[in-house]
């Protein structure tokens, strides 16, 4: 008896044939979308051709679930990423906006600066070092020699003023 080789044609869609119902179930479970499932089906028995000379039969069926399990977490990788792109830059395309949209924003940030402008010294003061500078209530207080109390007192009463300043309730 000759042993079976993913590289021979024949062994190859044998092996398809009696673990593609398998991985299929694995695949939609995993991806909950069946385009998406078959998707990396498709590619995972694609490398799985490419690779033949390297993976042993009696390993095939293992390194096949591996395979479409590492190809989801790679594909959920990069929708973080997409996602944390177009979060973290909205407004790329600043050439192609409306006079309108563009006069808006200008007014938006007059307004911000008047209002951040008419809060108290310790109120601006810490609202700045917060929103600004990224620095949190804790840091704030050690910075200023106040309580963290005080810290929370002051943002609150800025976020309320800054509200009605701006009229975003």
């Amino acid at each position: 008896m000759t042993k079976k080789s993913l590289c021979n044609e024949e062994d190859f869609n044998e092996f398809y044939r009696s673990n593609i119902q398998f991985v299929t179930n694995f695949s939609s479970y995993k991806s909950n979308d069946k385009d998406t499932a078959l998707d990396l089906i498709q590619e995972a028995f694609l490398r799985m051709w490419e690779k033949c000379s390297e993976i042993s039969y009696e390993k095939a069926k293992s390194y096949l679930f591996t395979s479409v399990n590492n190809l989801f977490l790679n594909k959920l990788k990069h929708e973080k990423v997409v996602l944390n792109y177009a979060k973290n830059s909205p407004y790329i395309d600043i050439n192609n906006q409306s006079p309108e949209y563009l006069l808006e924003e200008e007014e938006f940030k007059d307004k911000l600066k008047n209002a951040i402008e008419n809060l108290t010294e310790a109120e601006r003061e810490v609202f700045l070092l917060n929103r600004i500078d990224g620095k949190k209530y804790r840091e704030i207080a050690e910075l200023l020699n106040i309580s963290q109390k005080a810290v929370e007192k002051r943002m609150s009463s800025a976020l309320k003023k800054l509200r009605t300043k701006i009229e975003l309730l």
